[in-house]
C-alpha cells in the first residue's frame, strides 16, 4: 500500500489533504469533526489582533456559479477573517493541537502591516504549539481596504518585510499565502524566499463578481439592495492555480521553495495534479463546503489506488515530477503532427464536432447524408476542439504522424517544419542571435 504520509517543512502528517483557512476551520468543533473525518491537517481560519472584533455580514455571504446540471463550479464569498474572540481561537487551537498531535496545525494571521502588530500576536500563537503559521497575503476583500489581506500581497517589499518580522519572532514555519490578483506571480513568490518565508501556499482567492440580480440591479450576493467584489474558488480557478505554481516551480530564483497548493482540489486526481507540478501538500476549503468532511475519504483511496498503479510507494516519489515538461510556447516541437481521427463504432452522430469544427475552426470534418462524421486530414490542424466538445470520451482522439510522412494539410514532410526556437519569427531567438 502507497505511503501517504506527508513531511511538509518537517510538519507531518497522515496525509497530503489539509483543510485551508476558511469557514470549515473556523472554531474548535469543525476542526474535531475534519480530523475525525480524516483530514490530515488543517490551517486556522485567518486570526486577527487582538482588540475589537471584526464584524461580518448578517446577510448572504456566498454567491455561486453552476455547471449544466448545477453541479458547483465556483463560490464567491464576501466574508472577513475570523469574528471571533483571539483568545477563544488560541485556546481551541491549543486543545485541539494537543488531543491530535499527529495532524498538523497550521494558524493563519492577519494583522496591520506594523512590526509592533506582529511582535505582539506571534508569541502567543506560538504558545498553542500549532506546528506552523501561514501569512494571510490574498484575502482580496474587506481586509484589503484596510491596508491588509491582498493589499499587502501586490507589494513585494512588502511581503519581504513581513516575513523577516516573522521569522524575528517566531520560531517554527512561516509559509506565505499568496494572492492570484497580480500580474506576475513570480515576483511576490521571490519577495517570501527572500524574507526568509519556509514555504508559499497558493492561491488565494481571485477577486470577483459572480452573478448580478437582474430585478435589484445588484451584484450578489445582496446586502440591502448592494453587493461587493468578492474572493472567487472552487474547481472554476484550478486552471490559474496549476499555472500560478509551475511559474513558481520551474522559477529559477524560487526554485526549491517549498509550496502548498490550493486552488479547486476536489478529488485525488486535482491533488495529484497540484503535486506533480511541485507541491508538497494541498489545501481543500469548497470541495469539503460542498461536499461535507468526507470527501477526504475519496482523496484518500482514489490517490493511494493510483500510486499503487504507478508503484509509487510515497508522495515524494511523484512531487514536482511534471515540472521539466512546462515550458514556454518557442520551445515547442513543431514537428510533432497530429490528426483527429473519429471512431464510428463509439459515435453517437450528436454532430458537435462537426458543428463546432465547420462554424468556429478550420470546416475539417465532413458530415455525410447518413450522418458518419469523417476527419478532412487536408484541413485538420490538430487543434483538438472536437475532442473537447465530444459528450463521448474517448470517441475522438489525436494520431501522431510519423516522422517522415507527408502532412496533407501543407504537403511537408513531418520532421522538416522550421525548428521555432531559431526561427527568424521567433524574437527570443533573434534576440539570442544578436
Amino acid at each position: 500500500m502507497a505511503d501517504l504520509t506527508t513531511d511538509f517543512l518537517g510538519i507531518k502528517s497522515p496525509n497530503p489533504f489539509w483543510l485551508a483557512s476558511a469557514p470549515p476551520t473556523d472554531k474548535e468543533y469543525n476542526v474535531r469533526r475534519a480530523f475525525e473525518a480524516g483530514w490530515g491537517g488543517v490551517v486556522w481560519k485567518t486570526l486577527g489582533e487582538e482588540g475589537p472584533p471584526v464584524v461580518n455580514v448578517n446577510g448572504p455571504r456566498y454567491g455561486a456559479i453552476y455547471g449544466a446540471d448545477r453541479r458547483l463550479l465556483g463560490l464567491n464569498n464576501i466574508e472577513l477573517i475570523t469574528d471571533r474572540d483571539l483568545y477563544t481561537n488560541l485556546e481551541e487551537i491549543k486543545r485541539v493541537k494537543a488531543d491530535y498531535p499527529d495532524r498538523a496545525v497550521i494558524v493563519s494571521i492577519m494583522v496591520p502591516c506594523e512590526e509592533e502588530s506582529w511582535k505582539a500576536i506571534l508569541p502567543l500563537v506560538e504558545e498553542t504549539g500549532a506546528d506552523g503559521i501561514e501569512l494571510n497575503f490574498g484575502c482580496p476583500h474587506g481586509m484589503s481596504e484596510r491596508g491588509m489581506g491582498s493589499a499587502v500581497g501586490q507589494v513585494p517589499e512588502y511581503i519581504q518585510m513581513v516575513a523577516e518580522w516573522c521569522k524575528k519572532y517566531y520560531s517554527k514555519p512561516v509559509i506565505v499565502k499568496l494572492t492570484p490578483n497580480i500580474t506576475d506571480i513570480r515576483k511576490p513568490a521571490t519577495a517570501a524566499k527572500l524574507g526568509g518565508a519556509d514555504a508559499v501556499s497558493l492561491i488565494n482567492t481571485i477577486n470577483s463578481i459572480t452573478s448580478v440580480d437582474l430585478d435589484l440591479m445588484a451584484p450578489q450576493p445582496t446586502i440591502d439592495g448592494k453587493g461587493s467584489h468578492g474572493g472567487y474558488c472552487g474547481p472554476a480557478v484550478k486552471p490559474i492555480a496549476l499555472s500560478m505554481v509551475s511559474e513558481i516551480a520551474r522559477n529559477p530564483e524560487t526554485h526549491g521553495l517549498p509550496i502548498s497548493g490550493i486552488g479547486g482540489v476536489t478529488t485525488w486526481r486535482d491533488a495529484a495534479e497540484f503535486m506533480a507540478l511541485g507541491c508538497g501538500n494541498v489545501q481543500v476549503c469548497t470541495a469539503a463546503m460542498t461536499y461535507g468532511f468526507r470527501v477526504v475519504q475519496e482523496m484518500i483511496s482514489g490517490l493511494s489506488s493510483w500510486m499503487d498503479e504507478k508503484g509509487y510507494t510515497s508522495t515524494a516519489d511523484f512531487i514536482g515530477m511534471a515540472v521539466p515538461s512546462v515550458t514556454d510556447w518557442q520551445h515547442l516541437n513543431l514537428n510533432y503532427v497530429t490528426k483527429a481521427r473519429i471512431s464510428q463504432d463509439d459515435c453517437i452522430k450528436c454532430g458537435r464536432c462537426y458543428a463546432a469544427c465547420e462554424d468556429t475552426s478550420h470546416q475539417a470534418i465532413s458530415m455525410s447524408e447518413d450522418r458518419t462524421f469523417e476527419v478532412i486530414d487536408e484541413e485538420c490542424v490538430a487543434c483538438n476542439l472536437c475532442v473537447n466538445v465530444c459528450p463521448v470520451e474517448g470517441c475522438i482522439t489525436m494520431e501522431q504522424l510519423p516522422k517522415g510522412a507527408t502532412d496533407p494539410r501543407t504537403g511537408q514532410k513531418v520532421g522538416d517544419y522550421a525548428n521555432w526556437t531559431t526561427h527568424p519569427n521567433n524574437p527570443g531567438a533573434v534576440k539570442a542571435a544578436e
